[in-house]
């Protein structure tokens, strides 16, 4: 670990084109965020309202071919079909960080990396003690608050007006696609129970002729949609969730591609083209779908939040995911001769750690696939997550929103260009 560690600035400043590349990726996140939020919002009014049972009727309203097993209700299509869309721009994301991004050099990535590990491990270990007595099955949602909404998280930062500077705009888009990652892991790994390997294995075949129609330039919806979809479907028959098959899909696109001396970003134009349609549509529809519980009441407000399931989401979000990203944070920078960038402290990390226990739209789908959509157990997640995310979301606000005037100093920095070249002064230094 020293040798990783050694010398790195914690938190410093990127390069302006990875600057330039995250700004980007949260401006259209926050505008996803916003819609994810305005969908939950008209969810749970609906459901808790006297037509509270026509939304029970839409979201199970079933449509598809039933030959093909297909015959899914509108919550389910929402489930694994839109959001194998989210997913596959996750797996874009994964490949271009590893590959050009924060991702790419392991001694500035090790910092935010072991930082999301232990936001996943200690809010786990958090919902299994306050479990333990509901054996296997209260124990089987350990996973839910171990997930961080990177679209929530910036929308609660476009509503407070915070001027976050770019080092903590980097280190928050890491942490959520490290999470993303591990959040796919979990998902493939320990909520699949049956896999039929027939189908998995002919999965392969459109996945690859996926990737190669991309290599060789050729990439025409008429062509791409349909191996996406016959690969989406075969992983759907095979037992894992078909929301991997996004994931998978997203891995098989390459980050670029020549064509004679010029270097096609064919990543970067995917991510373009999908990432509007998985924020605008695929995750707030999955939204609307996915947060109308309804809570009956003060009473059933109080009945879900005393449940032990709920208290331990609840506690994995506010209490484990800020022991875990910042206790690790810390503990490295203490241990080793990492250190803080000199324009930061660590109230600043605090911040960031408070935003990354806003769970929602992963938290909620591993809430559905823990305990079964529907049951009350789910219905108890998902109030919980609610609550958690709010929760999470004030305490982050208070402390950022105290720091915004060191901020807007740093950020007005960080537009400077003096010599007119279009690349701020300090990132030339």
């Amino acid at each position: 670990m020293p040798n990783i560690f050694s010398g790195v600035p914690f938190l410093s400043r990127g390069t302006w084109q990875d600057t330039r590349r995250v700004t980007e990726i949260l401006r259209k996140e926050t505008v996803g965020g916003v819609l994810l939020l305005i969908g939950a919002v008209i969810a749970l009014i609906w459901a808790n309202t006297g037509w509270s049972d026509s939304y029970d009727a839409l979201r199970e309203t079933r449509i598809g071919p039933a030959s093909w097993h297909l015959d899914l209700t509108l919550g389910t299509w929402a489930a694994d079909g839109l959001l194998a869309v989210f997913f596959f721009v996750v797996g874009v994301e994964l490949k271009r960080e590893f590959v050009e991004g924060s991702l790419r050099d392991l001694r500035r990535a090790a910092m935010p990396v072991t930082a999301a590990l232990g936001g996943m491990i200690v809010p786990a270990v958090i919902f299994a003690v306050i479990n333990l007595r509901g054996g296997a099955d209260a124990l089987n949602g350990w996973a839910v608050p171990t997930a961080t909404d990177i679209a929530f998280a910036v929308a609660i930062l476009a509503v407070i007006g915070s001027h976050l500077p770019s080092a903590l705009r980097t280190f928050l888009l890491t942490l959520a696609v490290v999470d993303d990652l591990l959040a796919v892991t979990v998902i493939a790994v320990f909520y699949t129970d049956e896999v039929n390997l027939l189908y998995l294995g002919g999965a392969l075949i459109p996945l690859a002729l996926f990737g190669i129609a991309l290599r060789r330039g050729f990439g025409s919806w008429w062509l791409l949609v349909p191996l996406a979809a016959v690969t989406w479907w075969l992983v759907h028959e095979s037992g894992v969730h078909a929301t991997i098959a996004g994931v998978l899909l997203g891995f098989a696109v390459p980050v670029a591609r020549q064509v004679g001396d010029r270097t096609i970003p064919v990543a970067e134009h995917v991510e373009h083209r999908i990432r509007p349609l998985s924020a605008g549509i695929a995750v707030p529809v999955f939204a609307f779908f996915a947060a109308g519980v309804t809570v009956g009441g003060f009473t059933g407000l109080a009945n879900a939040l005393t449940d032990p399931i709920s208290a331990g989401v609840i506690a994995g979000l506010v209490v484990g995911k800020v022991v875990g990203i910042f206790g690790v944070s810390y503990l490295v920078a203490r241990f080793t001769r990492a250190h803080l960038d000199d324009e930061l402290s660590w109230v600043d990390v605090l911040g960031v750690s408070l935003l990354g226990g806003i769970g929602f739209t992963v938290s909620l789908l591993i809430g559905d696939l823990a305990y079964g959509a529907g049951t009350v157990a789910a219905d108890h997640v998902k109030v919980a997550v609610l609550c958690g995310s709010l929760l999470s979301a004030a305490l982050a606000s208070t402390v950022l929103v105290a720091r915004n005037r060191a901020y807007r100093r740093i950020t007005a920095a960080e537009q400077v260009d003096e010599d007119g070249d279009g690349i701020p002064d300090v990132y030339q230094r």
